[in-house]
């Protein structure tokens, strides 16, 4: 099929898109702004039933595994080859975007579309997959559903407690039909050896593309963090007036914690080693906190990321040095809390190398381009899975209701992965 040929069926692709999107930004709207989709809550559980009711329209088998990741499954002419999966997550941040992972699972049932109207039977399965509980905003744990479907959800994740509803991650589970025992068990609904590959879909979370004016990335890797979900710092409340060769303040040893680790950051920028240090939360007692005290207690939280494993572990040994230098100087304790990690994802050479070659046959901009943010896919290349990482031009950022991705970008990273699949 030439090139035109195959563009004629583009805006067929285009249209289940915006209709899609379209249905997942009404049900899930929040009335403070944006979208809100929590994992194993309302929204989400709204999102899973659109998507599926649009694989049951198109003819595809629809299923679910214990953790109640959606499947939804075009039929290959030679069932015992493995197959392709492509996914992303249906959740979302409070007030999120309407895009960030759904855009993924819209573009995966758009490319099975257009092969169908294309004609093209293939040999393999080919899988879009509705994540759950990506989003570790709401358990504190990352990678919730593509580490369940792969046996890989450590158990303690099981009894992590969501952060608006207090009732545990196998609560949840349970109140929607799925199996928790199945999951504490390491049961694998999907095994590494039944799949060729795993591609995922996703907005770029920066304004790389924007600025360069591209309306697609080649994705190369995925940063692995270490998170810090509940740093204390415990001092000593004191009166307002306490000079300061008396104060044990635990609000400004946090505040330096922050501070040397913007300047690492800064140097390391200076050196050409990518990381990002992020806190999300920072607070004082709230039950305890006044004007005229100086604060006894101090809680945030910390993500810190990089390309490469061993920066990772150095970003938490330093991170631990810092701390550790902090309480000496100030007379405080900090207690690190929990600890998440997640690992480093390289994709495959030969995937982006071709994602690269289809986008310049069409004539689509694209570059390759590592990102930012965490992704499932890297949970499928820890497991030994070829992974690739299609970006999509993304303005105004993520995780916030003016999160913006033009459709006919989108188009183009569907256009590129029809492509593929044929090929």
């Amino acid at each position: 099929m030439t090139i035109q040929e195959f563009s004629a069926h583009l805006p067929s692709a285009r249209q289940l898109a915006q209709n899609l999107l379209g249905s997942l930004q009404r049900a899930t709207r929040d009335p403070a702004g944006g979208v809100t989709r929590p994992s194993y809550g309302e929204g989400e559980q709204v999102a899973h039933t659109l998507v599926a009711e649009q694989a049951c329209a198109m003819g595809l088998e629809v299923t679910t595994d214990a953790a109640l990741n959606t499947y939804m499954t075009l039929p290959g002419t030679d069932r015992s080859l493995p197959g392709v999966v492509i996914g992303s997550h249906l959740d979302s941040v409070a007030r999120g975007g309407n895009y960030d992972g759904a855009a993924g699972v819209v573009a995966g049932l758009a490319a099975i579309h257009l092969l169908q109207e294309i004609g093209i039977s293939p040999a393999f399965d080919i899988t879009v997959m509705g994540v759950r509980a990506e989003e570790s905003a709401w358990f504190r744990h990352s990678y919730i559903g593509s580490k369940a479907a792969l046996g890989l959800l450590e158990p303690a994740a099981l009894d992590a407690r969501r952060i608006d509803t207090q009732k545990t991650l196998a609560e949840h589970i349970t109140e929607l039909g799925g199996n928790p025992g199945a999951l504490a068990s390491g049961h694998a609904f999907l095994r590494s050896a039944r799949i060729r590959a795993y591609v995922e879909v996703h907005i770029e979370q920066a304004p790389s593309l924007v600025q360069r004016k591209h309306p697609l990335a080649i994705g190369t890797a995925i940063p692995g963090n270490v998170r810090y979900p509940n740093i204390t710092v415990s001092g000593t409340t004191a009166h307002v007036g306490l000079p300061h060769r008396f104060r044990n303040d635990a609000l400004k040893a946090a505040a330096e914690f922050v501070s040397e680790m913007e300047a690492l950051w800064r140097a390391w920028e200076t050196q050409g080693k990518p990381m990002a240090f992020t806190v999300g939360r920072f607070h004082t007692d709230i039950d305890n906190d006044a004007t005229t005290k100086v604060p006894g207690i101090a809680c945030f939280s910390v993500d810190m990321r990089a390309y490469d494993e061993n920066d990772v572990r150095t970003l938490d040994q330093i991170a631990k040095q810092i701390a550790g230098n902090l309480e000496k100087r100030h007379g405080v304790r900090f207690d690190f809390g929990e600890r998440t990690t997640a690992p480093v994802a390289k994709t495959d050479t030969a995937m982006s190398d071709a994602f690269t070659r289809l986008a310049a046959k069409a004539g689509i901009p694209a570059e390759p381009l590592p990102s930012p943010a965490s992704h499932d896919a890297a949970v499928f290349a820890g497991a030994g899975i070829p992974i690739g990482l299609i970006l999509i031009r993304n303005e105004h950022g993520s995780h916030n209701p003016d999160e913006h991705m033009e459709l006919d970008d989108l188009v183009a990273g569907i256009n590129v992965l029809t492509r593929w699949l044929a090929e």
